[in-house]
């Protein structure tokens, strides 16, 4: 039977963002991925850093906050450890809101014109906000390649069947054969019930990218309904539904064409813009749309759960977890991240 000290379930972000901070504290670790590495909810995110985004959960705030302060360091040691570059392709989100929150000045006609020439407001009021975004595909390509540099041991087409906890290790059983850990993590984003009974369920998200001739984006339009981000070379990615489908990723061109309908009454220049491509993604979302960071019995660990925000609060879970294994200080109190805030019925691990 192969030993490692922690056995990680899902090589998505959260996954492979976690494996990296348990190498570099020195922890022998092993990550089992059912398909592709970076292939699923990771690979089709935005990349967006949208700490600030008036509408994400006020409670998700601390754990947003501090991957900010770890992803400059992170994004880093993945470029050295892979030799894959991941550009910074905006610096500036335009947050469009009903009502602006304290703290947010509205911009005017003028300024708003200079960010998006002939954008249309709706009786939207808009400000501004520092917030980087990056292609996510740079990422699903010099992620794996960097764990692998820092010692990992990343397992493809290799997916977890069952987990048990022993005394004194944890016996995981995987399409691949059997294997014991100190340690174990579900890493595994929407496929996470099918293995601890916490209830995450898949939210299908589809998304298109156009590729714009004419008037260049150069900073993410956001609203509640609809974002648009700039990819570079006149690409924009918009996005994105949000719908209950089980784990179907077919892409339907009714969404499709209303996301580009709803983008062009924002941003009337979409509409001649060329379609590039669509796709869709499950992201894993947990009843109140929190993750889950937390003990789930013994030697058994949750990284999961996190809906809309998985490229931005993966460098925060990931020490998280480092700091939960090795019993170290939290950075931030994570009582709102347990996994015994869902009915006790639910969890069967």
């Amino acid at each position: 039977m192969n030993h490692g000290e922690v056995a990680i379930a899902g090589g998505g972000i959260i996954g492979l963002s976690t494996a990296l901070e348990l190498a570099a504290a020195g922890l022998q670790v092993t990550v089992f991925e059912r398909g592709r590495a970076m292939a699923e909810c990771s690979w089709a995110a935005a990349g967006m850093l949208a700490a600030g985004d008036p509408e994400n959960p006020p409670a998700l705030r601390p754990l947003a906050e501090l991957s900010l302060q770890l992803y400059p360091r992170f994004l880093e040691d993945v470029e050295r450890l892979s030799g894959i570059s991941i550009h910074v392709r905006t610096t500036q989100a335009i947050q469009g809101a009903r009502r602006l929150s304290n703290g947010f000045c509205e911009l005017d006609a003028a300024v708003l014109d200079a960010y998006a020439p002939g954008l249309v407001a709706g009786g939207l009021r808009f400000f501004s906000l520092d917030e980087q975004s990056f292609d996510p595909r740079d990422l699903a390509r010099a992620l794996p390649r960097a764990v692998r540099a820092a010692g990992v041991t990343l397992l493809e087409e290799t997916a977890v069947t069952s987990v048990a906890a022993q005394t004194g290790r944890v016996i995981v059983e995987t399409s691949a054969g059997r294997w014991s850990a100190d340690s174990f993590i579900h890493c595994s984003g929407a496929w996470t019930e099918t293995l601890t009974g916490i209830p995450i369920a898949p939210r299908k998200g589809q998304m298109v990218v156009v590729e714009d001739h004419g008037q260049r984006l150069k900073v993410v339009l956001r609203t509640p309904e609809i974002y648009l981000v700039p990819r570079g070379n006149g690409r924009i990615v918009i996005g994105a539904t949000v719908e209950d489908a089980g784990f179907d990723k077919q892409v339907d061109p009714p969404a499709i064409a209303q996301l580009l309908d709803r983008a062009a009454a924002l941003w009337p220049p979409i509409r001649t813009a060329q379609i590039i491509e669509s796709w869709a993604g499950l992201r894993p979302a947990a009843p109140d749309e929190l993750p889950v960071v937390d003990a789930c019995s013994p030697r058994c660990w949750l990284a999961t759960g996190h809906f809309r925000n998985g490229i931005l609060l993966a460098p925060g879970t990931a020490r998280l977890m480092r700091e939960m294994i090795l019993r170290e200080p939290f950075s931030i109190d994570a009582a709102y991240l347990r996994s015994d805030r869902f009915a006790a019925s639910a969890v069967r691990s």
